[in-house]
């Protein structure tokens, strides 16, 4: 992206922003078109990417690189340890949304490939179905938003 991070960083830079409008079309997919075989494969190819993204993201970040600390200080320009701070408490908030979108998008899954039916229909399971997957839709958005943001705030903006 032309900015001094990793190839990883950029990738799940890329992902954050293709995620949310693949996310979009599999709940139109399901709401508007009733394509539930659809939204049932989209949503499993989205959560294989997502662990498969933040499996290798976190392999590059912690062991390749020695954590983001390394990967923020090769920057052109260098932080200000005030803009450093900074930088690591938006971290911090983006990591609240980056830890539960998983686990929401896990439980999700998980509790909709046991209990609805194959093939996908509506059942007793959907209405909690609804909930969690708007639950996770927030999560996944908010770990996008908050993750392009500390993106901006280490590497493009001098903050």
């Amino acid at each position: 992206m032309g900015y001094r991070s990793t190839f990883m960083l950029d990738f799940v830079v890329s992902a954050l922003i293709l995620i949310v409008p693949l996310l979009l079309f599999s709940l139109y997919s399901v709401k508007i078109k009733r394509n539930f075989a659809l939204h049932k494969k989209l949503q499993i190819l989205l959560g294989a990417v997502l662990l498969v993204a933040v499996a290798a993201f976190e392999v590059d970040v912690q062991i390749m690189h020695g954590g983001w600390e390394n990967i923020v200080n090769q920057r052109e320009t260098p932080l200000t340890p005030e803009q450093f701070n900074y930088v690591r408490n938006v971290l911090y908030v983006h990591l609240v949304f980056a830890v539960t979108t998983p686990l929401f998008w896990a439980t999700t899954l998980f509790l909709a490939l046991r209990r609805i039916p194959n093939p996908p229909a509506p059942c007793a399971h959907s209405s909690l179905h609804k909930k969690l997957g708007w639950i996770s839709t927030i999560d996944i958005t908010l770990t996008s938003l908050t993750g392009l943001f500390w993106y901006y705030t280490a590497f493009v903006s001098s903050v």
